[in-house]
């Protein structure tokens, strides 16, 4: 299994790349690589065809609806329908692609969108809503979603696959979504082998409560967590991240990283 940064820029793209995207692939039994994309924030479409076609991609999940995590789904909707050679008005058989988040997806992208009655979101996309209940099959992946804390319906998103680093077995990667502090991230991230957190407070001078972790609150997340790697992400560009990077490492004795867009992390 491995991770692809697509974009990592905190709350809106950045001078360095786009906004929140994570291409997660792996190759099931038969060599066929399957792709999930976690988030796909303002820019983000741009960067991910440097990655894959678009039309690969085998399903989108979004940890929560606010633009830096979705707003560039209402590009790949351009691009699935109205491809002049294979978007679904060429060729219905392409069918929808599954995109799995938040209760209210669907009436959120059409918002952001502007549809008109004529253009259907449904014959793009098959909208599933999450429930940490039900864990999600897809290929050689489980995806699983625990609640956790941020000013909307936010998840963070714990993605078990076949790891590439140890061949016959499993790993898991936990991304944290947007969040601050709570229970529920450390057990989504408990024993990850690579846990992508958000850290884009800074602790003394971000002093809103419920909304975003720091670097050092996200060290302390992956420590409870027994988390293996730690690498930080959504900084936003008024930050340096060296002092998330120095924050986390005070609270975490495991390697511990910053993300950039097109950076890849086997698992």
């Amino acid at each position: 299994m491995r991770l692809v940064v697509v974009g990592c820029a905190g709350s809106f793209a950045g001078p360095a790349g786009p906004a929140s995207s994570y291409a997660v692939q792996a190759e099931d039994g038969s060599g066929r690589t399957w792709t999930v994309v976690l988030d796909l924030g303002n820019g983000a479409l741009g960067a991910l065809q440097r990655v894959l076609d678009p039309f690969d991609v085998d399903a989108v999940a979004l940890s929560h609806l606010h633009p830096d995590h979705f707003a560039d789904l209402c590009g790949l909707y351009v691009y699935r329908r109205y491809h002049p050679s294979r978007g679904v008005l060429h060729d219905p058989a392409l069918g929808p692609l599954a995109v799995w988040g938040p209760s209210g997806t669907e009436r959120r992208l059409a918002d952001a969108y502007g549809s008109r009655d004529d253009e259907d979101m449904r014959s793009v996309f098959a909208f599933r809503a999450w429930s940490p209940e039900r864990p999600v099959r897809l290929g050689p992946f489980v995806l699983e979603v625990v609640p956790v804390r941020h000013p909307v319906e936010a998840y963070a998103i714990r993605v078990t696959g076949p790891s590439t680093d140890r061949p016959g077995e499993q790993a898991t990667l936990v991304y944290s979504g947007d969040t601050d502090a709570c229970d529920g991230l450390v057990e989504a991230a408990r024993g990850a082998d690579l846990f992508l957190c958000e850290a884009a407070f800074q602790e003394g001078r971000d002093l809103l409560d419920g909304i975003h972790l720091t670097g050092y609150r996200a060290g302390r997340a992956a420590s409870a967590a027994g988390a293996r790697r730690l690498v930080l992400t959504h900084l936003p560009a008024w930050n340096d991240p060296q002092v998330a990077l120095a924050e986390a490492a005070s609270a975490y004795a495991g390697p511990v990283a910053l993300a950039a867009a097109g950076t890849t992390y086997t698992l």
